[in-house]
This record gives C-alpha cells, structure tokens and sequence, in this order.
C-alpha cells in the first residue's frame, strides 16, 4: 500500500469510529428513551446523563465555544436536558425534542426534573398518591408539564409539581431512564 492509500484508509477508519460514537448507544421506547450504555467523560461523570438547566436565559451553540454560532435560546429554568458529549467546560445536551448543542457547563444543574410525557397525545395524565394505579389520583396533569424528580424506583417516581406531591409512572416523565434509580 502506498502512503496516501495506508492514510485514506485511516481517515476513513477514523470517521467511521466517529459516527458510530455519534450513534445514541440505546434504542428507542414508546417515549423515545431507554436504558443507555453508560460511559464516563472527561468529567468523571457518566454518559449520557440528566441535568437542568440553571438560569432562564441560556445560549446553546453549534460548537463547543464562544466563537460558535448561537443555535438558539433557552428561555426556562429547570428544564432538564440530556448531556451526550463533553468537551472541555462545553457539554452537548439534548432536549426533549431530540434537539442537539453545546451549552458551558456552569450553565447546567445537577438538580433533576422532568416533563410528564411530552410526546402523550392525552389531555391528561394522573400523578398517583401512591405508587400504584389503583391508587387515588393526586392530581392530573398536562404532557410537557415540568416537574421535580425527587426520587425513583426503577418503575415510579415521586414527583412535586406547585407544592403537590405524588407517584408517576417512569415510563410517563422524560427526564429519567427506564429502570434508572434515582435518590
């Protein structure tokens, strides 16, 4: 092989390495998440994970740094995000609508929230006093209605939302794994 083939042959192993990292390492559900491969960045902190955002006024990039464009704004504290990548202080997230861009790190809170199922086609969905459908209903709420994740069992999670307290199925939140355990 002559030196320019050997070093096609690389870049071309190198790309499809990249695309293939590119690829989200889980399949889809019915809410569009599942259980991911975890890997850890260049934090030390695994990836994927769930964060929030910190302020209501957030930049999210096309590249990891000032000197990139802005993509567009987030306009809501609390919202959580999905970081896939890490560069740097830069972190690549993902929305609940499968959006994708570079916000700095101090931006984000390790603070965990929710949007109860924002995908439902349904007007509304029941936050269960107890973890169980045969329970009472707490209240019922509006897909893309954001709430804070207090903890979760794999299966539930317990939810407050304007000081009400209750039970939702996991399946139900994007903001959490299926089957993730959260304290």
């Amino acid at each position: 092989m002559t030196g320019t083939s050997l070093s096609r042959r690389f870049i071309l192993t190198a790309v499809a390495a990249l695309v293939a990292a590119a690829v989200p390492p889980w399949a889809d559900n019915a809410a569009g998440q599942s259980a991911p491969a975890v890997r850890t960045g260049p934090s030390g902190l695994p990836l994927p994970r769930f964060v929030s955002l910190k302020s209501d006024r957030i930049n999210v990039r096309a590249g990891p740094g000032e000197d990139h464009r802005v993509s567009w704004i987030f306009a809501k504290a609390g919202l959580p995000v999905e970081i896939i990548a890490e560069y740097d202080n830069w972190r690549r997230i993902r929305d609940s609508e499968g959006a994708e861009g570079w916000v700095f790190h101090s931006l984000l809170s390790g603070r965990r929230t929710a949007l109860v199922a924002p995908w439902s086609e349904e007007k509304t969905l029941d936050m269960f006093r107890n973890p169980d459908r045969d329970e009472r209903v707490a209240a019922r709420l509006e897909p893309g209605v954001l709430v804070n994740l207090e903890k979760c069992d794999g299966s539930w999670c317990r939810v407050t939302v304007s000081d009400v307290n209750g039970w939702m199925p996991q399946d139900q939140l994007w903001g959490v794994y299926p089957k993730e355990i959260v304290n």
